[in-house]
């Protein structure tokens, strides 16, 4: 099943890496031609910029969630198809929920992994049963993954957190994932 939005999870800045900036741009693209609204952070800058022009250039939809502390820190989009500001971080991420079908984690900061992993937590509690999709660009999110299998191997986490994510190294392979998790 196609979902109607994802949301996505990524960084307001470029990074070190320009693959990363590429591979948002394709899957803006991606988004746009296969009708699947995007929901994100706002920005017009980074690889949400990056992102979010990209689904606006090919048509498609564009939902931005930013705390009105951010719109010029993060340079606040223009030109989506809807703009939220929302008074904090805390009602930026419930908007961004509530807006959702789906999670996908771009390669982003602390902010990027905050967001993913609160996903993670809720699936865990029953809160939500989204697909959670982490894009492991490049190897980007390696670390996170391990530490994921290290919090199992020490039994502070289930394995079967498992079932609540999948990971994909190209950014091709993130709405099939979903698709199929749906």
């Amino acid at each position: 099943m196609k979902p109607a939005n994802v949301c996505v999870y990524c960084g307001s800045s470029d990074g070190a890496e320009p693959a990363f900036v590429k591979a948002a741009t394709r899957f803006g693209g991606i988004l746009a031609r296969e009708e699947v609204g995007l929901v994100y952070g706002g920005a017009s800058i980074g690889i949400m910029g990056a992102l979010a022009k990209s689904v606006l250039a090919e048509g498609g939809k564009v939902v931005g969630v930013i705390p009105e502390f951010l719109t010029r820190a993060e340079v606040q989009m223009t030109g989506t198809t809807e703009m939220i500001v929302t008074d904090s971080m805390h009602t930026r991420k419930r908007v961004m929920f509530e807006r959702s079908d789906a999670f996908v984690a771009l390669p982003g900061g602390i902010g990027t992994l905050e967001e993913v992993i609160e996903m993670l937590t809720w699936a865990q509690l029953g809160r939500h049963k989204h697909p959670i999709i982490i894009a492991n660009l490049n190897g980007f999110w390696d670390p996170l993954i391990e530490l994921l299998h290290h919090m199992i191997e020490q039994k502070f986490v289930n394995s079967n957190i498992r079932r609540f994510y999948g990971v994909v190294d190209k950014v091709e392979d993130i709405l099939p994932r979903i698709e199929a998790a749906l």
